[in-house]
């Protein structure tokens, strides 16, 4: 074994003891980042037994949610056809408690333990413009053993396709770049790509924990003219420059630290002319790593100022013009309490915005004892599904409210020798509802 190998092996088992003794233990290494004590904390788990969510503390702008779980958002007519679908749904209902309840074995076997047998999968790798390498993962079945794709010829009606950045999940780095944590420039060519192999398709986005950044930063940069029909962020790191300057509880920052590390050390020969690769690996947080990644380069130094003030996800979180929903949980090991990391005053008032608070589910967990998906992959499956459903009705409401008008205006040109006074009723617009805005 590697020597990084038993390290890696010895957090994982820390990690898996936390879970365990974690409702026991009380110390600065064992909150979350950003957690403090608070007063009555100690009943905290009281008040869950008695009925009590997480959305407690966020009870303006939230709505109640079988399980414990609540939705966060603006009210809208969009809000309330998610709000339908997630009380009709069953994924949500309380389960009976686990050995799977607890955050850190919740994240732990996350990304840890495959759940369920992978999807089968057709690699392709897309040629950007600076000559850069992606990875598209094309989904083309289910597991199949001893069978294998090749190519990404003959793909199924529904279309899924799983993006890898440059050097990351077995993607080779060819260039001397790598994405920065809020660079969508990369992103948007696959997108455009994929558009261009299946223009009728719609396209919906989901991404997990820090990947929500380049997510946001995508939807924010495009906007209206985004080719995403909606998107969902599980676990998403919203104030992305505090949790790096704030930092993780130590068996997590050093877990990822150590991931980074490996991800990259194959590439240290090729990184050696733009970074600084002895300060790179001689790094002991994600923070000193991202800078001497991305900040003190040789060819190009910037500030960490300048440098969130390009890359933050949230930057032009105003612009974007998809549906976003939001699944985060109330134990969450990684970004910590959602009263200090949840951007909440973002979903009170951006129309657009849809948090889903659950009590528990750690960091991209949400696992159940069942041998079935994570139940946040089927929400965010049921809520596309009530989304694509809502922009169906619209469009037929749109359809419908054209024919009127068109019928009207022959009407009215047919029936001009029959001057009358004109009316102080309202128009047409204020009459009929399906010509008001989903997010008003």
């Amino acid at each position: 074994m590697p020597p990084w190998g038993a390290a890696l092996a010895l957090i994982l088992a820390v990690l898996a003891l936390l879970g365990l003794l974690g409702p026991r233990l009380r110390g600065p290494w064992g909150r979350a980042v950003g957690e403090r004590t608070l007063p009555g904390a100690q009943d905290r788990d009281d008040e869950e037994a008695d009925g009590g969510g997480p959305a407690d503390q966020f009870s303006d702008g939230s709505e109640p949610l079988p399980g414990g779980c609540s939705l966060v958002c603006k009210p809208s007519a969009l809000a309330q056809c998610l709000l339908r679908a997630l009380r009709r749904s069953a994924v949500l209902e309380p389960g009976p408690s686990s050995w799977l309840s607890g955050p850190h074995v919740q994240t732990l076997c996350h990304f840890v333990l495959p759940v369920v047998p992978g999807p089968e999968l057709a690699r392709e790798y897309l040629q950007l413009a600076d000559d850069g390498l992606v990875a598209l993962d094309w989904v083309v079945g289910p597991c199949v053993r001893g069978r294998r794709i090749t190519s990404a010829g003959g793909l199924p009606a529904v279309l899924l396709v799983i993006f890898h950045r440059r050097g990351h999940h077995g993607c080779p780095l060819v260039s001397p770049r790598l994405q920065p944590f809020g660079d969508p420039s990369d992103l948007k060519e696959a997108v455009t790509y994929i558009r261009f192999r299946h223009p009728a398709a719609p396209l919906f986005a989901v991404s997990e924990g820090s990947g929500s950044a380049l997510l946001l930063s995508y939807l924010g940069e495009c906007g209206s003219s985004s080719y995403v029909t909606g998107a969902a962020c599980i676990s998403p790191v919203l104030r992305c420059r505090e949790w790096f300057e704030t930092g993780l509880p130590w068996p997590y920052e050093r877990g990822f630290l150590l991931h980074q590390k490996i991800t990259l050390s194959r590439y240290a020969t090729a990184l050696e002319d733009t970074v600084d690769t002895s300060r790179l690996f001689r790094s002991r947080s994600l923070r000193e790593f991202e800078e001497a990644l991305f900040c003190h380069t040789k060819s190009f130094p910037i500030s960490w100022d300048t440098y969130w003030d390009r890359n933050d996800p949230l930057r032009d979180v105003d612009e974007a013009a998809v549906p976003v929903l939001c699944i985060c949980s109330a134990d969450d090991p990684v970004c910590g309490p959602p009263d200090h990391t949840l951007t909440t005053e973002l979903f009170h008032s951006n129309p657009y915005f849809f948090l889903l608070l659950s009590r528990h589910g750690g960091h991209c967990g949400f696992l159940r004892q069942e041998p079935l998906p994570a139940w946040s992959h089927e929400v965010i499956l049921e809520s596309f599904r009530a989304l694509t459903e809502f922009f169906r009705m619209e469009e037929r409401m749109k359809g419908l409210s054209r024919h009127r008008a068109s019928f009207l205006g022959s009407r009215r040109r047919g029936g001009a020798l029959q001057r009358r006074e004109v009316s102080s009723s309202p128009n047409l617009e204020e009459i009929f509802s399906w010509k008001r805005s989903y997010t008003r």
